[in-house]
């Protein structure tokens, strides 16, 4: 059944008034995404996201003190023959088929999320964690946020494509900062060079990334949707193709029942009530 949630092992999940709250729940590991279950569990809820129709907006938010701290540091120094299974072991082919098969997934399936992706940083987002904000398509920060693309100070690279997201965010020359330095940003910076949209106390956060998500949940479903497709087709699209999508997006939506709704609700000044049809 596409509107049934999906058993997640490391994670939670909910849903209330079109908003899928997604909540990593290793605090034991700071929500390390390797050497956890939490890799499945994100892309088990975009592919459950995906297909159901009940949802509008994805928040997703960490449990405990850190949004996630991205790959799992102990577990890079485990790559002798012993300990062949952790995600960073193996020689040149099994390492980049562990990535392939692995954390890569993650950013494909965020960017292809159908709806609004919104990350609720609780606290520290670091590495692939950052990462994981990056690719969301708002981001509001608490107090306590602290991020940094810091994977140059282990001696490797954003393997998770973190450089493609975050240049596409801030700009090349403030990328390159966080990249090759491997510095910390604080909220209030991170607020200022755009990466968060608003920062505010941690008792705030969860509403203030609710009252935004209830904002989109409010629109039009279909409508939603197709715009979360058209905002992505345009950043690889050239303008007369993209605008020939434009055309079918638009033809289809002015054949919904919720446009009509939408056009009634506006001529008679009252609130629109929409059906996903």
């Amino acid at each position: 059944m596409p509107n049934q949630i999906p058993q997640l092992l490391d994670a939670t999940l909910q849903l209330d008034n079109r908003i899928a709250v997604l909540t990593l729940n290793r605090d034991d590991v700071r929500n390390a995404l390797t050497g956890t279950h939490l890799i499945d569990d994100i892309l088990s809820t975009i592919q459950w996201v995906n297909t159901c129709e009940a949802v509008s907006v994805l928040v997703i938010t960490g449990a405990g003190t850190a949004f996630s701290a991205g790959g799992n540091i102990k577990e890079m120094l485990e790559r002798d023959g012993e300990h062949h299974d952790g995600a960073f072991s193996g020689d040149v082919y099994e390492v980049q088929n562990k990535y392939r098969n692995g954390i890569q997934k993650i950013p494909l399936a965020v960017y292809n999320c159908e709806v609004p992706v919104i990350a609720a940083i609780n606290g520290a987002a670091i590495g692939a964690g950052f990462d994981l904000t990056c690719m969301c398509d708002m981001r509001i920060g608490s107090t306590q946020a602290l991020v940094g693309e810091t994977f140059v100070n282990l001696g490797i690279i954003p393997g998770d494509g973190g450089a493609w997201f975050l240049q596409r965010l801030i700009g090349y020359q403030k990328a390159a900062d966080m990249t090759f330095t491997g510095r910390l940003v604080k909220a209030d910076e991170a607020k200022a060079m755009g990466l968060l949209m608003d920062v505010v106390s941690p008792e705030e956060l969860m509403p203030a990334a609710l009252k935004l998500a209830s904002q989109i949940a409010a629109k039009p479903p279909q409508a939603t949707r197709l715009t979360k497709r058209l905002m992505k087709a345009a950043q690889r699209q050239e303008l007369a193709d993209f605008l020939d999508l434009c055309a079918v997006f638009q033809g289809m939506c002015h054949n919904t029942d919720d446009h009509l709704e939408a056009v009634s609700a506006f001529v008679e000044k009252r609130p629109a009530k929409f059906n996903g049809k």
